[in-house]
């Protein structure tokens, strides 16, 4: 019993990928690959796993990427249904893989944003930002797509799918956050001290690191029940902000396995173009309010 609370097993964590496995792969297909393992279930301990386990067979793809003064790491590469299920026999439910593919671990193709909120703020909170960012990079041309972490918050991924370095994401990423933060400094904040986040959505532009990863479209997580991280349409995220009751708001943006399989089987693979779209990377000194 992996999620007690909800009767959620780990047989059922397993069924769920292999139901998923047709949607969740090509996100995770080709890139190294962070793990999250609870073999004890969510109360128990937990374990970030980067390296291959010793025990791993030689049919699963690895991929040995130099991680600075660590040196090389031999990172899974999950590219195909077996792995996906050998992972979930491990209690590796939680699934972090690279912006980057391992053959250009330094060329991300993706830039990310992470929507965290600081008590009492809420995902409701976070949606206002994401449509801030979205507003944005409509401004810039760009397109965005949003999913649930899974967790408290909102995510934010715009693809590329061009060449540009971890340096040009990354220094990017910070001027939105920070002009996010000179715009509405009562309800954003770009640093991490807890302090000043209470209340508050930090809008994380740290992701957009080689040494970094974030939870995968599709990936369980480790949290009170089996929610999943899922892509939303930005119509959904306008939908939640209208509600009434913001409990309903809340719940309309929870998805656990069950959903998430029926979500899949209805409308598709709504982040497919994350991994297809090409869109070049703008100055910072494009933004709006980068001045």
């Amino acid at each position: 019993m992996i999620w007690r609370k909800a009767g959620f097993t780990k047989a059922g964590a397993i069924d769920y990928y292999a139901r998923i496995a047709d949607a969740i792969l090509p996100h995770l297909a080709g890139r190294p690959l962070t793990r999250v393992r609870i073999p004890d279930g969510i109360d128990g301990q937990r374990f970030f796993e980067k390296r291959a386990p010793s025990h791993t067979p030689n049919w699963v793809k690895t991929a040995a990427i130099e991680m600075g003064t660590v040196g090389k790491l031999n990172f899974v590469v999950c590219d195909d249904r077996a792995t996906l299920i050998w992972l979930a026999q491990l209690a590796a439910f939680e699934l972090h893989p690279s912006l980057s593919l391992a053959r250009r671990p330094r060329r991300p193709t993706m830039l990310v944003f992470d929507l965290d909120p600081g008590a009492p703020a809420d995902i409701l909170d976070c949606c206002r930002v994401g449509l801030r960012l979205r507003e944005l990079f409509d401004h810039l041309g760009l397109e965005c797509f949003p999913k649930t972490s899974g967790s408290k918050g909102l995510q934010v991924y715009v693809p590329l799918n061009t060449t540009c370095t971890y340096d040009d994401t990354k220094s990017f990423a910070r001027a939105v956050a920070q002009a996010l933060e000179r715009d509405s400094p009562d309800a954003v904040v770009s640093k991490q001290k807890k302090e000043l986040r209470k209340g508050k959505v930090l809008v994380d532009w740290s992701q957009n690191d080689a040494a970094k990863t974030t939870v995968a479209v599709y990936s369980l997580r480790a949290r009170e029940r089996p929610w999943v991280s899922t892509p939303v349409e930005w119509e959904e995220v306008e939908a939640a902000l209208r509600k009434r009751k913001r409990e309903r708001g809340l719940e309309s943006l929870r998805f656990e396995s069950r959903g998430v399989i029926k979500r899949v089987g209805d409308r598709g693979d709504l982040f497919a173009p994350v991994l297809t779209r090409r869109q070049k990377l703008p100055r910072p000194s494009r933004l709006p309010d980068a001045g």
